[in-house]
Formats: C-alpha cells, structure tokens, sequence
C-alpha cells in the first residue's frame, strides 16, 4: 500500500517536480516505511527547492533528532522559526518554538 502512494507521488512529480506539496508528502511516505535517509534527502531537497515551505522545518528537525543530528535539529528549528516570522505563519511560529525550548529542556 505504502510503495503504490510512493510510487503515486513520484509519478506526480514527474509531471510537476516543483511542487512543494507532493515532495513533502514523498517525505512523509518515506519516514512511514522507515527509508529514513530518503525521507532525509526528500526533505533537504524540498527545503533546497522552496525554502520558505515553512511545513518542513518541524518535521524535518523532528527526523535529524531520530537520526542522531541534534545540532542539525537546532539549526533547522531555528531557520523554520526565522521563516515562520517572514511568512506570518504563526501557527507553525508556535509549533516550531515549542519544539525548539523542549530541545534546550531536554
């Protein structure tokens, strides 16, 4: 089930490679299957392509800290909140915050 939604979305992206949304849903599927790096490397290029695609900056950080990458985690907890403000996302603003001091707590 999980390889034909995978092979869905890159059938998509084939079509439209730019599309933020399909990649960031390619990155999820990724993580459910447990294909870590590729979730990785889905993620690093979506932030690469559209930068401002504030959705990524958690769910990003969240896989470097499962993958052993706190100080990656920080820096992307912080570039997210950074984007967040530019965007006037303030739902993500709070998500990534939050996020970010459990960091420090921890």
């Amino acid at each position: 089930m999980q390889k034909n939604r995978i092979d869905t979305l890159l059938n998509f992206l084939k079509d439209d490679p730019s599309d933020s949304f399909l990649m960031f849903a390619l990155a999820k599927e990724y993580e459910k299957i447990g294909t870590l790096k590729k979730a990785l490397d889905t993620y690093n290029t979506l932030r690469e392509n559209d930068p401002d695609y504030v959705g990524l900056y958690y769910h990003l950080a969240a896989l470097q800290l499962e993958l052993s990458m706190p100080e990656k985690a920080i820096e992307t907890y912080d570039k997210g909140i950074e984007i967040a403000k530019k965007v006037a996302d303030f739902h993500a603003l709070s998500e990534l915050h939050t996020a970010r001091m459990n960091l420090d707590v921890d």
